[in-house]
């Protein structure tokens, strides 16, 4: 089986106490993690505090799991507090109330933001509703005051990893990767 490594890789120090990567937004279904220097008990999610009754994940032996990649193209940004946010016509949100996500706006980066909830999904179904089309973020972008015009913005759902040891000290590695072949 081989993988093919996607964006850039992360690690955390890991020990008795459960520590946690910062936010990563999703860019593949599979994420690889390999605990090094001790075994390791691991969650994925939206704000994960690991425990010993997560995933076990021994040590020097690496491991695939699947993650949430969900994204949407976005063509709409009201600033404010909350944020809303608009998909294109005919298209509905990949996202729920409690997930998290990043919004990436290349051309007009002073739009982006990273790892804010999703407190609302509109769905409304009127004349003038939005069937999904528009959701509200948890964060404030009021401050921002020229118009939003980023043909390539993409809101991705967005996740962090909480691990901690059984006894030691060691460090996780996390790397988003494709998967081609059969083992």
């Amino acid at each position: 089986m081989a993988h093919r490594p996607v964006g850039s890789g992360v690690s955390i120090a890991v020990s008795t106490t459960s520590a946690k990567t910062s936010a990563i937004y999703g860019q593949t279904n599979v994420i690889r993690l390999v605990s090094v220097g001790a075994n390791a008990f691991v969650a994925i999610g939206t704000e994960p505090t690991a425990t010993t009754s997560n995933y076990f994940l021994p040590a020097g032996v690496p491991q695939t799991h699947a993650i949430v990649n969900g994204q949407a193209r976005v063509v709409g940004v009201t600033t404010g507090n909350p944020t809303l946010i608009d998909f294109p016509e005919g298209t509905a949100s990949p996202f729920g109330v409690g997930d998290y996500v990043t919004l990436i706006a290349s051309g007009q980066t002073y739009y982006n933001f990273t790892h804010q909830p999703v407190t609302s999904v509109y769905n409304s179904s009127s004349f003038d509703g939005y069937f999904s089309t528009r959701v509200a973020i948890g964060t404030n972008t009021s401050g921002i005051v020229t118009a939003f015009s980023d043909p390539d913005t993409v809101l991705k759902n967005s996740f962090k990893i909480a691990a901690l040891t059984d006894s030691g000290s060691g460090t996780l590695y996390a790397q988003q990767v494709q998967i081609s072949g059969q083992a």
